[in-house]
This record gives C-alpha cells, sequence and structure tokens, in this order.
C-alpha cells in the first residue's frame, strides 16, 4: 500500500468564498481534514473559513497548535501533530491541512510538513495557495498593493521599531502584519513623521466584525485586536 498526500490548503484571509476552485475541490475529493484548534481545544479560524464548503463525512482532526514563540514547545506541538496526523497517510489516505491566509506565508503547515516528512520521509506534500491577508487588505481598502518598480517589505507580527525604519529605507510599501502588540509604538512614530495619512488599518479583513481604517489619523487610543494588519505608504504615489 502506498503513501497518501499530505495537502496544505490555504483558507483565505476570512472570507469563505476567497477559497480558490482548487482548494474547494481537493476538500472534496479527501476524507480527512486537519486544522488548528483554539485555546479551547476546539477546531479554530480554520475550521470557520472552510466550514461552508464540508460535508458530513469529513472526519476532522483538531491540532493543538499554540501561539507560542518557544522553540521547545513549538517543535513539541509540530511533533505531536505529525503523530495523528501519520496513522490516515501511511495507511494510503490524503490528509488536507486548512490554514488561514496562505499556506506560504508565515504559516504553520510548513513546519507540520516537515515534522511528518522526519516520521514519513518518503511522503508526498503538496500546497494550493490562497489569499494572503496583505494582498485582502489591499483590496478591501480599494488600492493596489504596489505598483510599478515599488519594492514590497513585509514584516510578521514580532518586530522592532529599527526593524520598520530598516524596511522603509528602501521600500516604498511596508505591511506590519498582527500589529497589535506594538501599535502604540507605531502610531507614535508615524505621527512623529507626520504619516499619519499613509498608513491604513484592516481589522479582521474578511470576516462579518471587519473594520477598515484608510488613515490612522485619530486613532491614538485605539487597540486593534489580534488580527489586525497595518499598510504603510513610505512614498507618497504620482
Amino acid at each position: 500500500m502506498g503513501l497518501g498526500t499530505f495537502w496544505g490548503i490555504s483558507a483565505g484571509a476570512g472570507d469563505p468564498d476567497w477559497l480558490t476552485v482548487k482548494g474547494a475541490k481537493l476538500l472534496r475529493s479527501v476524507k480527512w481534514v486537519a486544522c488548528p484548534q483554539n485555546s479551547s481545544g476546539q477546531p479554530g479560524l480554520a475550521f470557520q473559513i472552510v466550514r461552508p464548503w464540508l460535508q458530513p463525512e469529513h472526519i476532522l482532526i483538531p491540532l493543538h497548535l499554540p501561539f507560542v514563540t518557544q522553540p521547545d514547545q513549538l517543535q513539541a506541538a509540530w511533533r505531536a501533530a505529525a503523530e495523528q496526523l501519520a496513522p490516515p497517510l501511511e495507511q494510503g489516505e490524503d490528509v488536507a491541512f486548512v490554514c488561514e491566509g496562505d499556506v506560504g506565508l508565515y504559516s504553520t503547515f510548513a513546519y507540520v510538513a516537515r515534522a511528518l516528512q522526519a516520521r514519513i520521509p518518503n511522503l508526498s506534500v503538496q500546497a494550493i495557495p490562497g489569499v494572503a491577508s496583505p494582498l485582502a487588505a489591499a483590496a478591501l481598502l480599494g488600492s493596489p498593493l504596489v505598483l510599478g518598480s515599488e519594492k514590497l517589505a513585509i514584516l510578521p507580527a514580532l518586530f522592532a521599531l529599527k526593524d520598520l525604519e530598516q524596511a522603509c529605507a528602501w521600500a516604498e510599501v511596508v505591511v506590519l502584519m498582527k500589529v497589535a502588540p506594538v501599535y502604540p509604538q507605531v502610531w507614535q512614530w508615524l505621527a512623529e513623521k507626520s504619516w499619519l495619512n499613509r498608513a491604513s488599518l484592516v481589522v479582521w479583513a474578511g470576516w462579518p466584525q471587519q473594520v477598515i481604517f484608510p488613515t490612522l489619523e485619530r486613532l491614538a487610543n485605539y487597540q486593534p485586536p489580534y488580527f489586525s494588519l497595518l499598510i504603510l505608504r513610505s512614498q507618497t504615489r504620482n
């Protein structure tokens, strides 16, 4: 008996209709669907996005993938996820791992896949791209993310202001993903440079509770939630 394939399906940034046609077709073709679980032990946000596309016969595999930065905890979680996912794959059945946004952009999919391949060396791993949150946010703001020769920098959740300063030195457009923990410092930095009108904030892109702020003016005391994305244009477009 051959091995199954481990699929990474990009669920998109929030709206279930942002799931690609290929992603929806793949979901219909597999029996096993894996997804991160939330802090309560229930299927998390990725599951909520793809739920309209699931069928009663799907078997769900919730995975405990904590939001921590400690390498030991993360590696233990990835190995534990691989232990859960290995049995159906070793029995020749495909497993689809659904992930918010795109599986290739700051996603846990790659780490889980690596842990699985350490256990099952010949395992086939394939990814289906999707709508990443920076592209979704730009679309919601009604403006292209980048144009012409503009350069783009994307900074993940954990960064220091010096990283933002360095990015603005060479990139015309800078995206700050999950900006909430450092929002007060970023807002002050932008205010000091008179750049508040160059920055936009998108909260819960694609979800019913979505909020869009075209500029950061008068948002000094705003407390954005965890899923917030800031787009800064360090240079004015012609």
